[in-house]
């Protein structure tokens, strides 16, 4: 079973910088795709930037694209995401997520991922 843990986050103000960190263990397939998406209360969750572990290949969605960076450590089992120039529009619960197989940016589904339990990033004026 996927164990996903983030950890970082927290407030910062416009033009700052935040870095999350998600810990990724109990995975079974030997190639999957593992990232960031983010949530706002009463929408739906959207991809940020994911990463793929057989190849390497990095996907941004176009509001963070420049701005954010996803990297992985493969010997700490960690992935990051690196967020400079914050807006205030960044502010969200984001999670880490995970499933088997390539990526595919934005995902057509959801369905399949496993989840961390999210956590928050504040961006203020």
């Amino acid at each position: 079973q996927v164990q996903l843990v983030e950890s970082g986050g927290g407030s910062v103000q416009a033009g700052g910088s935040l870095r999350l960190s998600c810990y990724a263990s109990g995975f079974t397939s030997r190639t999957n795709c593992v990232g960031w998406f983010r949530q706002v209360l009463g929408k739906e969750r959207e991809g940020v930037a994911v990463i793929y572990t057989g190849g390497e290949n990095t996907y941004y969605s176009d509001s963070v694209k420049g701005r954010f960076t996803i990297s992985r450590d493969y010997w700490k089992s960690m992935f990051y995401l690196q967020m400079n120039s914050l807006k205030p529009e960044d502010t969200a619960t984001y999670f880490c997520g995970a499933v088997a197989g390539y990526c595919f940016f934005p995902p057509p589904s959801l369905e399949n991922y496993s989840w961390g339990q999210g956590i928050q990033v504040t961006v203020s004026n």
